[in-house]
Parts: structure tokens; sequence; C-alpha cells
């Protein structure tokens, strides 16, 4: 019964105080650290308020759980953390009757009692990989915890009393929602952390994964340093990642290098260089994609969301003789699909609007590729491209250079919203890419983007694909147009006659 009944740290109001170290122990992740200054405002005019059940979720490295103690430490709270991944024991959150062999309260109360007060930031670690078995669903046993309603009053079974959890700040971790009970997620106000871009990981590689390896690795300032160049290079050939882990290991590793230099008494150059960086790391992992050239019909460059952060994606069309199949390649998933047979029947329907004989369709195959091959592909991001890839092929038209595009089509010839969109547009430009076309909807995605990183960039909103088509296509064939171009001007003789 040793538990912290109606003890409670007192919260500092200090707003700016909270903004500076959030600030300083974390780059980037604006929305969080608005909804934490959010709270705390609240809580100094009210002076009684229920904690929110904030969910951040987001790819792994982002900073979620070490989110927390900033929280805790920018509140004046006690900070206490209970990890639920694999947990499928219901009495490991309500704990166990005193009837039981080796009784003992759930891990609820131990980590208030080891926090020793009743308002501490209480982090829920992995709450979307809880399990269950035939001794309960702890996930279910959670919602007396997160309910504001109910948790005013929460019952553990070895206490055999109530206790207030009311003053608990809870913050929830996940990765995804897509296996969290929707009884438990309606509890949450679930707040998105996105994966960050080259620009904030190199802040963030500067100012706290580097200072972190020195220490770690005793070495001083003076001993290693890595240029922006330098970071920028291990980030993109050698990590493939939305969070900085992958990268702080990277750094690690050339901290330990230059530490055995050092030992050892070999000359080196503190100012790490791109070669020091291949000598200590080895070749690159990863190829940066390039923009490819327009010279090519029916080849166009989309943009994709993918769990390490945006990515460009090249969509291939071909044709050859035959009866009008329509092949896919490249390991789609079965929205990608649709979305091409979409495409497909929208052009058909509309090849009088947009030059293409119709007998064309019934005696050339169509295959549509999106390499590599080997990567598994899905989503609703590609259904503008294909068109556009389709419409370049049947018209043997130039795709307009240094452009890429991402959106839905409906057969109705509507183009949708899709989401990602701040991944994507820093991809598009790591990749040089100076316009992109997207839903009209999608605009307020590009306001929350820097200004910074998007300056050189031209963004083009629509809401039909027919839009979509004249801002792509060039009036310029290509300079080797292939047999469909001499098919199309010998079957309109034969209309004509």
């Amino acid at each position: 019964m040793d538990l912290p009944w109606g003890e409670y740290t007192k919260d500092k109001f200090d707003l700016n105080r909270a903004i500076k170290i959030l600030d300083k122990d974390h780059y980037g992740l604006e929305k969080v650290k608005q909804r934490i200054i959010e709270y705390l405002a609240v809580l100094k005019l009210k002076n009684d308020m229920k904690a929110p059940i904030l969910c951040l979720v987001g790819p792994p490295g982002v900073g979620k759980t070490s989110l927390g103690k900033s929280i805790a430490k920018a509140l004046g709270r006690k900070y206490t953390r209970m990890a639920l991944g694999g947990v499928r024991d219901e009495a490991e959150i309500r704990g166990h009757r005193k009837t039981y062999i080796g009784a003992m309260p759930g891990r609820i109360i131990q980590s208030l009692k080891k926090a020793g007060t009743s308002n501490p930031v209480f982090v829920l670690d992995e709450i979307d990989k809880l399990g269950a078995d035939f001794k309960g669903d702890p996930s279910s046993a959670l919602l007396e915890v997160l309910d504001p309603e109910q948790n005013t009053h929460f019952y553990d079974h070895y206490v055999e009393m109530e206790y207030d959890l009311s003053k608990v700040m809870f913050i929830a971790t996940a990765n995804s929602l897509s296996t969290i009970q929707p009884a438990l997620l309606d509890r949450m106000e679930i707040i998105e952390v996105n994966g960050y871009t080259i620009e904030e990981k190199i802040e963030i590689a500067k100012k706290h994964l580097l200072p972190k390896q020195r220490e770690m690795h005793g070495l001083k300032a003076k001993d290693v340093t890595l240029s922006s160049k330098v970071i920028e290079k291990i980030i993109e050939e050698y990590t493939r990642e939305s969070g900085v882990r992958g990268l702080e290991k990277k750094i690690g590793s050339i901290v330990r290098g230059v530490a055995t230099k050092k030992v050892m008494e070999k000359p080196y150059s503190p100012n790490v260089t791109p070669e020091m960086v291949e000598e200590i790391l080895g070749a690159p992992i990863f190829d940066k994609d390039i923009y490819e050239s327009n010279e090519v019909a029916g080849v166009v460059t989309g943009l994709a969301w993918t769990a390490v952060g945006g990515d460009i994606l090249f969509i291939e069309s071909s044709l050859s003789p035959g009866k009008g199949k329509l092949s896919l390649t490249g390991n789609l998933g079965d929205v990608m699909k649709e979305s091409a047979a979409i495409a497909m029947a929208y052009l058909r329907s509309h090849a009088e609007e947009f030059g293409i004989n119709y007998k064309v369709f019934d005696t050339w195959d169509v295959n549509i590729h999106v390499p590599a091959g080997a990567t598994p592909k899905d989503g609703p991001s590609a259904g503008i491209t294909m068109l556009t890839a389709l419409t370049s092929l049947f018209t043997q038209r130039k795709v307009k250079e240094k452009l890429a595009m991402t959106g839905e089509i409906t057969l109705r010839g509507k183009v949708l919203p899709v989401g990602g969109i701040k991944e994507k547009i820093l991809a598009a430009k790591r990749a040089n890419i100076k316009e992109v076309i997207l839903c009209k909807s999608n605009e307020k995605d590009i306001l929350e983007i820097k200004e910074d990183y998007i300056k050189d960039m031209k963004f083009h909103y629509v809401t039909e694909m027919s839009e979509v088509i004249k801002l792509a296509l060039l009036d310029s064939k290509v300079k080797n147009p292939k047999n469909i171009e001499r098919f199309i001007r010998e079957e309109n003789k034969e209309d004509k006659r």
C-alpha cells in the first residue's frame, strides 16, 4: 500500500522554458511540440484538467519514446515508462488476485510506485504490439486506464482499492494503427510523427548524433567533425530510413574509425572527407534515384511514399503488335493494377479527344512496368502517372522535362488526393525535379513544408485528368517514332477512303 496517494509534483508553467527544452532535445516535430504547449497553456488557465492521452504514431527511429522524457522535463514531472511489446496477460495491467501464488500488482500501479507521484508522464511504449491469449486481452484492460471517464477509479485486483489515474499524462507510441483495437484507438488523440527530411537529418546529426557519439567514444570536438556534405552522403548512400537510428550507427562507425587511427597514432584529418567515409564504411549501399530524360515516349516519373520516406518511381510502358492485351509487371499490388486498368479505360473512352485512332487499342499489346521488379509496390498514388505514361505512349508525345506527379484517378476523370506529400515532394527535390502535378486538395500539405526546402519548385494543382495531360505532355513528338505512328497514319488514310 506504499503508493503515492495524493502526492503530486507541481507543474512548471513557463511556456518559453518548455519550448526551449523541447527544441533543444528534438529537431522538427512541430505538431507534437505545439500540442504539448497547448496542454500547458490550458492547464495554467484552468489549474485542473484531465490529462490527455496522446498516441505518437510513426516509423522507427523518429524519437517517439525519447520525446516522453523531454515532455516530462518541460512539465517538471517525473517520468516512467512501460514497454507493452509482447504483453499477453491481462494481469500485467490489472494485477493478480491475492488468491494466486506469486500474486503482484499490475505494472501500471508498480510504475506509479516507482515514480513516487500520482501525476507522472507515463509512456506506454509499442502499444500496437500488444498480444492476446487464453489469459485475457490486455488491450481491453487498457481501456479502463486510457478512458478519461473511467480512469478516475482504476481498480487493481491486487491493491483491491480504486486509484485515480486522471492526473497521469499517458503518452502511447506505435509504429502502425492497423493492429490497435478500434475501441482503444478511440480513447487516444493520434499525433502522426512523420519521418525526417534530408535537411532535418543533417541538423539532427550535427546537433545531437555526432556530439553523442564523440562522448561515447572518448573523443573531443576537435578530434572529428562532419560537414553537411559528408553527412548528406552518409544519409543518401548508406541509410534508407525515416528515422535517424541507422544514421547514428553509421556516424558511430566513423567515430570509431577515427578513434582507432588516433590511438594507433596514424595520420588522419579531423575533418572527415567523402573518401574517408568510403574507406571506413565501404562502398555505398544504396543508389540515388536520378531523373531520366523525356526522349522516350511512355516513361513518366511518379512519386511514392515508403516506410523509409519518399522516393521517385518510374512508370515505363511499351507497345507491341498483338490483340489489345494489357500486361502489368514490377511486383504490383491490387490497387496499382486497378489504377492501370482505370487509366486504360479512361484513355479508350477519350481516344478522340487525345487524337488516338480507336483501332490501335485492339491491334497493339501494352505492357506497363514499374522497376525494380523485386520490390513490392502498392498504393493509390500512381494513377495519374500511369494515365500520362499511356497517353504519351499512344500519341508518341514527349513528357515535360523534370516533371513528376502523384494522385489517384477515377473512371469519371477526377483526380483524388493522396497521402505522404511531404516525403514525396522532398524526394522529388533530391532527384532534381522542378515541377510537380498533384491534386488540388493536397495544396494544404504543400503549405506545411518549409519554404526553404521547396523554393525552386513549381506546383500544379489539378482536379481533372484532362488537366494532367495538358500540363504533362508537349506537342512535340519523340525523335524516333515507333511503328505505331506509321500505323495510325495508315489507318487514318483507310478511314478517309
